[in-house]
């Protein structure tokens, strides 16, 4: 019955305007191949890097420079009876510009934020482990923010 219900409603949908973001003319393909991401000074900005790349593809023919400004910071979080900090949050913030190749214009800027959480517990390799892991994920979950918001930008 919800096939039933879901083949009703795809006309709707075309009917008001919606069209896939990967679809032929759609924002996501827009963007498929043709964003140069500023080349990485730090870990963190490779691994976004990656993410952006992980998600656009690498750009073959740049029509458009994103440049990034990545801040990240570290809180402690738990502390146990001893005063040794247990876990730790891993807090990010993007902001991004998305400008044109050829002329320089300011097609699209914002500012993404998010955080990820890691436990200090165990021996110094185990926390170190997770530190690492933990900046992997906030990466990967702010570049996918900065993707998606660059599909809704209108081109």
């Amino acid at each position: 019955m919800s096939l039933y219900r879901t083949l009703l409603a795809l006309p709707l949908l075309a009917a008001c305007g919606f069209a896939p973001v990967y679809g032929p003319q759609g924002a996501g393909t827009a963007l498929q191949g043709r964003v140069l991401v500023e080349a990485p000074d730090t870990r963190d900005d490779q691994l976004l890097l990656q993410q952006i790349e992980r998600r656009l593809g690498r750009a073959a023919t740049p029509t458009f420079d994103l440049g990034i400004d990545l801040i990240v910071t570290q809180e402690g979080l738990a502390i146990d009876a001893d005063g040794d900090i247990d876990r730790y949050n891993l807090l990010g913030t993007a902001t991004y510009v998305l400008t044109s190749s050829e002329n320089g214009a300011v097609i699209g800027t914002g500012t993404v934020t998010n955080f990820t959480g890691y436990s200090a517990t165990g021996t110094t390799v185990a926390t170190l482990a997770a530190e690492r892991d933990a900046r992997k994920r906030l990466m990967t979950i702010l570049g996918d923010m900065i993707v998606d918001r660059l599909i809704a930008t209108k081109l």
